[in-house]
């Protein structure tokens, strides 16, 4: 009998076509589709990693992306010194609190982790209880048996040590889980490189924000307190600012405001409107209106008019408290809190922005502030919360401010940023001015009385 053949006389192989090459081809391509779903999951982790700037935030993602890649039950990396010891270990999977368990000791690089701090390449153990450099663990350190160590580099730098232990199969770690890990370790330095570049641009833009703000002198009879608190996002710079001035008639004045935008365009602006605002305030020293006015005016000018909300304060002395004259434009009442524990918003007429209409008048308002008590001036990013309207977070600053009208200035200042959790959308700048009695009214009170027996 003739077998069947296909019009170019191929004949097909009854081996070719048997089970166990069939099984081969499936597993290849099953192969190839785990290494696929491999490749894709390292791609998807590098971009979330990239996308992170807090540094801590930065590692702990590392450490988690790594465990999961190679689906390993331990992962850790530690952070090296500059002469190779071990700063920071820090964990992730079943031994994730490990540092704490441990008292925070760290490795002391005498076995395994210091040949891989030694020798910077990867490192693959398959039994760590029998390796010739294994030093032991700590008591109470989990056990472990296989380990894979990765260096990461940044820059020309051995940054730290990635470690990875025991797959939950039991199985050994492959040199897929090698390739992985290391090309990981790759886009980690660039990671972990952009954190800290980021990190030093926040502090050097948050000390710039800082070093245009004033200091804040010690009076008698009035006691002050600022605050300025950069926004959690980047960049930590922009137009909010505080700023005091004693003018010609003796009368403190406050002064507070806040330039619409962001970065270091507004902090430009920021700082033209604050310098030409202590001119002028020192110029005209009352009414506030008679101030705005003028600062409005010569920013058209000059500026052409840019867009902020500012509030002006005179403190003037009136018997044992003080007299608080303000106007605003556009900006935020200030926050009366009176020493029986009572604190409320000076709702009045705010005016119109700087930047609107020059020619618009805008109104004074006045306010007898008794001794021990403190008024209060912030911007928005105080009371400002995404979803919240402007009235509830004032609101409750009020109700906080009252909780903490009989601590120190200092502290009732801290609590007011406090209460925000650490998370600002907005820059903040605050200036408080508590009403104390002066050195003339003290010297009256410790004058023994003169009268008869």
């Amino acid at each position: 009998m003739s077998q069947d053949k296909s019009h170019d006389g191929f004949v097909p192989s009854a081996k070719g076509l048997g089970e166990e090459n069939l099984d081969r081809l499936e597993q290849g391509l099953r192969q190839i589709a785990r290494a696929h779903g491999r490749v894709q999951d390292l791609l998807d982790a590098v971009l979330m990693i990239s996308r992170e700037l807090d540094l801590n935030l930065v590692l702990h993602k590392i450490i988690d992306t790594a465990r999961q890649l190679v689906d390993a039950r331990y992962a850790a990396l530690g952070v090296l010194g500059p002469h190779g010891e071990f700063t920071d270990l820090i964990t992730s999977g079943f031994g994730a609190d490990l540092t704490a368990r441990l008292g925070g000791t760290l490795p002391h690089g005498t076995g395994l982790l210091g040949d891989l701090v030694r020798d910077p390449r990867p490192l693959r153990v398959q039994d760590l209880a029998h390796h010739p450099h294994a030093a032991g663990f700590p008591e109470g350190h989990p056990p472990m048996s296989t380990l894979l160590g990765v260096p990461i580099r940044v820059r020309s730098t051995i940054y730290g040590n990635l470690y990875l232990a025991d797959k939950t199969d039991g199985s050994a770690f492959t040199d897929d889980d090698e390739a992985v890990v290391t090309a990981l370790a790759s886009a980690a330095g660039v990671a972990i490189e952009n954190a800290r570049l980021y990190e030093q641009l926040r502090r050097a833009t948050e000390e710039f924000q800082r070093r245009l703000l004033p200091d804040i002198p010690q009076l008698d009879g009035l006691e002050l307190h600022a605050h300025y608190q950069p926004s959690t996002e980047t960049p930590r710079i922009g137009g909010d600012w505080y700023d005091f001035i004693h003018l010609p008639d003796h009368v403190p004045c406050l002064m507070l405001g806040d330039v619409m935008g962001h970065g270091i365009p507004a902090a430009t602006v920021m700082s033209q409107i604050s310098n030409m605002l202590r001119v002028i305030a020192f110029d005209e020293q009352e009414p506030p209106s008679r101030i705005l006015h003028r600062l409005d005016t010569v920013l058209h000018e000059l500026h052409g008019g840019p867009m902020a909300t500012v509030i002006i304060a005179r403190l003037e002395p009136r018997g044992s408290g003080r007299l608080l004259q303000w106007a605003s434009a556009g900006h935020l009442p200030p926050l009366l809190v009176t020493p029986g524990h009572e604190a409320a918003y000076l709702h009045a007429d705010t005016g119109l922005p700087l930047g609107v209409d020059p020619d618009l008048p805008r109104p004074d308002h006045e306010q007898h502030l008794p001794a021990g008590s403190t008024v209060l001036l912030h911007t928005d990013g105080l009371v400002e919360e995404r979803g919240e309207s402007l009235d509830t977070g004032m609101d409750a600053a009020a109700g906080i401010a009252a909780t903490h009208a009989g601590k120190p200035l200092p502290d009732l200042v801290d609590a007011l940023i406090a209460a925000r959790g650490g998370a600002f959308e907005d820059d903040v700048a605050l200036l408080a001015a508590r009403i104390t009695p002066g050195s003339d009214q003290r010297q009256k009170a410790d004058v023994p009385s003169t009268g008869s027996w």
